[in-house]
């Protein structure tokens, strides 16, 4: 099973889109440890949601997905962001 997933930095606000087998296990020691660039600065980050999927690649088209302005208003709408 692969997840798609979205963090919030409980510093800055700001938030994270990402992809992987395991979201927790990635939070934990990744992304809270500083070893992820792109959340390094937003220490420390928080899950808020995540969807289950069969396969690696429809998670990564969900995740361009939230990246997108249409599914930014999606999530807006469902009051995850």
């Amino acid at each position: 099973m692969f997840f798609v997933y979205i963090l919030k930095s409980e510093s800055s606000g700001k938030f994270y889109y990402g992809s992987s087998e395991n979201p927790d296990l990635r939070l934990i020691n990744e992304h809270n440890k500083g070893k992820v660039r792109a959340t390094k600065s937003g220490l420390p980050w928080i899950l808020i949601y995540q969807e289950e999927f069969a396969t690696r690649g429809e998670a990564y088209q969900r995740e361009h997905y939230f990246k997108t302005w249409a599914g930014r208003r999606w999530l807006k709408s469902k009051d995850i962001t």
